[in-house]
């Protein structure tokens, strides 16, 4: 865990979100490893489907991947998980390095709870649960609109902007992966590549390829051509606006 987190101040700002948006949330670090939510236990259409310890694992699963795509993409990505709620999430980023994630979920938003649950039974059909119990939990779940979901995603981000200029999520500079960014940060338009790199810290490449993959969401050569090549995208910018 490269980040530390200031959890009763975070607790608040979450009661505090869904208090607003009547939405739950939850954040996790850097390693995809739940931290705090709000309300602390999720639905009861979700407490179903976990009921199944397949599914459970599935829910497991579609957090790590939803994590790892935020990371990649390093903003807000909204989706439906494996049993058909809508889910949205955002990285929060110090630096260059995605340190946590906010996520929202347990979301209906169909069109018809009809339809919904057409789909939602089609998702679910090999998993053990009660049927019954879920189609009862599911109409009971709001029905929430597509703008809805993006308003309250764009206040989330917020949160998560929030997060670190109050200082309630910093880094541990010793950690290595925070070292190795900072280094980045300072020496990418010099002559820099991963042998370079590793060499510099100590490490293999494979070691350094696994710590780019986690935190860029790419290996170490393409996340350096990226930050030169916007580098030069803000360069070209700035002088375009100069000559007009």
């Amino acid at each position: 865990m490269i980040s530390s987190f200031d959890l009763s101040k975070l607790k608040l700002l979450l009661k505090d979100f869904h208090h607003m948006t009547r939405i739950r949330i939850t954040v996790f670090d850097d390693s995809f490893r739940e931290l705090a939510a709000y309300p602390e236990l999720p639905a009861p259409f979700c407490q179903i489907i976990r009921s199944d310890p397949e599914a459970a694992a599935c829910c497991h699963r579609c957090d790590k991947r939803a994590c790892e795509t935020a990371a990649k993409r390093r903003t807000l990505y909204t989706y439906r998980c494996h049993a058909g709620l809508t889910e949205s999430i955002t990285p929060i980023i110090i630096g260059n390095i995605p340190i946590g994630y906010l996520l929202f979920g347990q979301v209906f938003s169909y069109p018809s709870y009809e339809e919904g649950w057409r789909q939602i039974q089609e998702l679910c059909q090999g998993y053990r649960i009660n049927f019954d119990a879920l189609n009862a939990a599911c109409q009971k779940q709001p029905a929430v609109t597509a703008d809805y979901i993006s308003s309250a995603s764009h206040i989330m981000q917020a949160v998560a902007s929030f997060l670190c200029m109050e200082r309630m999520v910093t880094l541990r500079r010793q950690e290595l992966p925070v070292q190795i960014d900072e280094y980045i940060q300072m020496h990418f338009t010099e002559k820099l590549d991963a042998v370079s790199l590793a060499g510099q810290f100590g490490i293999g490449r494979t070691q350094l390829y696994k710590i780019a993959k986690q935190n860029y969401g790419v290996g170490i050569a393409e996340h350096i051509r990226n930050l030169r090549m916007e580098k030069a995208r803000k360069l070209l910018t700035e002088q375009s606006g100069l000559t007009t």
